[in-house]
């Protein structure tokens, strides 16, 4: 009976994603240029990894645009599943762009052998690689932070259950390609100090199967929100309690919640009122409880209340 949509906005997002993108962007033709120069199939995995890298952000870039449109008649509780959607299909461009290559690079080499070349280059592209990488994770885990704090519990803890996975994907792909950065400076080093080429597909091997573990987590992360997660039990708890605390309602007999984005969540509830209030006193009752809810939770654009007999 009430729906009251209230704004919000991204503006933190997009600038921890859009820092990540050009980080990746220019990481990426570095990574390439050296894995020709040295001839390491690690480098040219690791170029690999952030081209997937740079494709995931700016389809996250997309999403966030996607998801800020306005709901309309076609659309009625808006386009915040739209994020959902390009950031699943942005963990597919990991999987697909990073971790296969990775692993089929890392078996030819195993198999067919590798002259490694001039080390230099690639280890001077690790260290600037390694730089920026740890700017764009510096800025993803700051805002992690900020939003743990705000609610109270453990980065780690936020960043498992957080519904903001452009934020998530940013983290979880800058650790990933910190990761990475080590794992092929320790074949370069490897296939340096003994002149065997296994070191360097063991090193591609290895990024190969981090990306792909990377790849899966987000995409099962974006697909159980596509599905529908509801707000964590604390939070449906005491939106249950707000309700029965209204003097007209007897009990709430079933109590719905959904999360339709990092900032926004839809309430729906069947209320049993007492037989002796009016159809005034219950348009009163859904309308103040509906701003209580709101007020207590920011993040709850929607309420919607049906008065049920028991």
């Amino acid at each position: 009976m009430s729906n009251a949509p209230k704004g919000g906005t991204d503006g933190e997002s997009v600038l921890t994603v859009l820092v990540a993108a050009l980080a990746n962007l220019g990481i990426a033709v570095a990574k390439a240029v050296a894995g020709v120069v040295s001839g390491s199939s690690a480098m040219l995995s690791e170029a690999a990894h952030s081209v997937a890298d740079t494709v995931t952000e700016l389809m996250l870039l997309v999403s966030l645009k996607s998801a800020r449109r306005p709901a309309d008649e076609d659309h009625p509780l808006g386009y915040g599943g739209a994020r959902y959607i390009w950031a699943l299909l942005a963990s597919v461009a990991t999987f697909v762009g990073g971790g296969v290559f990775a692993v089929y690079d890392g078996v030819h080499t195993l198999t067919h052998g590798e002259e490694p070349g001039d080390p230099l280059v690639s280890y001077l592209v690790l260290g600037v690689a390694f730089l920026l990488e740890g700017y764009s994770l510096r800025t993803g885990l700051k805002q992690a932070r900020g939003e743990a704090d705000r609610f109270g519990v453990h980065v780690k803890h936020y960043l498992r259950h957080t519904p903001d996975t452009a934020v998530k994907a940013v983290v979880m792909e800058d650790s990933a390609a910190l990761v990475g950065l080590l794992l092929a400076a320790g074949g370069l080093l490897g296939g340096q100090l003994t002149g065997s080429g296994v070191w360097d597909g063991v090193a591609s091997l290895c990024i190969g199967v981090l990306l792909v573990y990377v790849a899966w987590v987000l995409g099962h992360a974006n697909a159980e929100l596509l599905i529908g997660r509801p707000l964590p039990a604390p939070i449906r708890a005491a939106v249950r309690a707000e309700l029965l605390a209204d003097p007209h309602v007897v009990d709430v007999l079933e109590l719905t919640t959904l999360l339709q984005g990092p900032k926004e969540a839809m309430v729906a509830a069947k209320v049993n009122f007492r037989d002796v209030s009016s159809a005034g006193d219950i348009e009163l009752a859904c309308d103040r409880m509906a701003h209580r809810i709101q007020e207590r939770f920011p993040a709850v654009r929607r309420v919607y209340l049906d008065p049920t007999p028991y």
